[in-house]
């Protein structure tokens, strides 16, 4: 696993300029090793779209030190395809591949007893619709419910 310092030095030899012109976003792509240092850390950001969130944070372009305007993108299709075997995956490559566990798919909402909403409105507004007391969407109920409160007051 290539360390962001040596994506940085392939940086600056592709580009121009010194490693540290490029440290910052060499860090970025890997800062998910934090949380996990093993290679599956990259579906984080080892990506098309990561790309593109790279664009957001970083701007379109850098000037590095030998004043040569650099896009980001450039920066990180060159990090993305020296850690996936010369190729740029797609979120949906990574993602596809991870093993389904229990409890990553079975929600569950919270049924609040009383009157009175405790929370997150949404538990009380979806009680009201399973037991018919309601039609009305999250926003109008919410609406309606401030009316009564200062009709009430």
């Amino acid at each position: 696993m290539a360390h962001p310092l040596h994506h940085a030095e392939s940086s600056a030899r592709k580009f121009g300029g010194v490693p540290s012109d490029y440290q910052s976003i060499h860090d970025w792509f890997d800062a998910s090793k934090e949380h996990l240092a093993l290679f599956t850390h990259r579906a984080l950001r080892h990506h098309a779209l990561g790309l593109f969130e790279a664009e957001r944070v970083f701007g379109l372009t850098l000037t590095n030190s030998a004043g040569r305007e650099i896009p980001v993108r450039w920066i990180g299709e060159q990090h993305v395809r020296e850690d996936c075997q010369g190729r740029i995956p797609s979120m949906a490559d990574w993602l596809r591949r991870i093993q389904p566990e229990p409890w990553m798919a079975n929600g569950h909402i919270d049924r609040h007893s009383g009157d009175e909403p405790c929370g997150d409105p949404r538990v009380a507004w979806a009680s009201e619709v399973a037991a018919g007391r309601t039609v009305l969407g999250l926003k109008d109920w919410m609406a309606a419910r401030a009316t009564q409160a200062m009709q009430g007051a």
